[in-house]
């Protein structure tokens, strides 16, 4: 292949097609194919690349702590009581497509957060749009633009109302204030019958109400949370750190 026509492959941002070429060019068992042949194992290689490229592309922007959590990986000993069913069919994404929530209930060190990113890797892995936050982390990051001139605090709003899958960790580990309160309500607001989102929390939901700062609030955001979500209460005597040491939570 000359040049000229490299080039124009670069251009059209085809370069997984121009390395796919190049490897054919070495390879003598394509030297003996068809056009058609070599030009759909062509395709074929340069696609695969191109989705390799976008699913890497789609983890890193998610914000995982880790990215080893795996649903293939995950421990069903029996004091966990976890629902492998449930999990399983979670992870083929159809409560994505049907907007639907998932509460992560377990104490600290039980493994909800990696539960969590395992899920967000799968939907990752679907090329849906999945971001990882603290809830701390959110409402600082919301705060901050409140209080800016520019415009921020809606442009933010609006970021994660596009997202598909929203984990939300430690959620509630700390009681809010009516301003932070009034964050997460118009939050879920936008994205309500739109998009999912994973809560993580150490907490049962009949525990919220206490945690949201204003009654009439916290009714409103629990109506628009519990009642559309599925829930995964993670039991164990031990925590997964102190079965597996550092990074063992699964």
């Amino acid at each position: 292949m000359n040049q000229e026509t490299t080039r124009k492959l670069y251009e059209m941002r085809l370069s997984a097609m121009v390395e796919a070429l190049n490897a054919q060019e070495t390879n003598e068992n394509c030297r003996g194919m068809s056009f058609n042949d070599r030009f759909e194992l062509l395709v074929d290689t340069a696609y695969a690349a191109r989705q390799s490229n976008k699913l890497e592309r789609l983890i890193k922007q998610a914000g995982f702590k880790t990215i080893e959590p795996s649903i293939t990986n995950i421990d069903y000993l029996p004091d966990r009581q976890l629902d492998q069913q449930l999990i399983t069919r979670l992870a083929s994404g159809s409560y994505i497509k049907e907007h639907h929530n998932i509460i992560i209930m377990g104490a600290s060190g039980n493994g909800k957060t990696w539960l969590a990113t395992a899920l967000g890797i799968e939907a990752c892995r679907q090329f849906l749009k999945v971001k990882y936050v603290g809830l701390p982390e959110l409402l600082d990051d919301l705060l901050i633009a409140k209080n800016e001139a520019n415009g921020d605090f809606r442009r933010i709003l609006e970021r994660y109302r596009k997202i598909d899958l929203l984990i939300l960790d430690e959620w509630l580990l700390t009681d809010l204030s009516l301003e932070q309160s009034t964050f997460i309500l118009e939050l879920i607001e936008r994205r309500l019958h739109r998009t999912s989102t994973i809560f993580c929390s150490q907490f049962d939901p009949k525990g919220w109400h206490s945690k949201l700062g204003n009654a009439q609030i916290a009714d409103a955001i629990l109506d628009r949370i519990v009642h559309d979500s599925y829930s995964i209460v993670i039991d164990g005597s031990k925590s997964m750190r102190e079965r597996y040491g550092i990074g063992g939570a699964r």
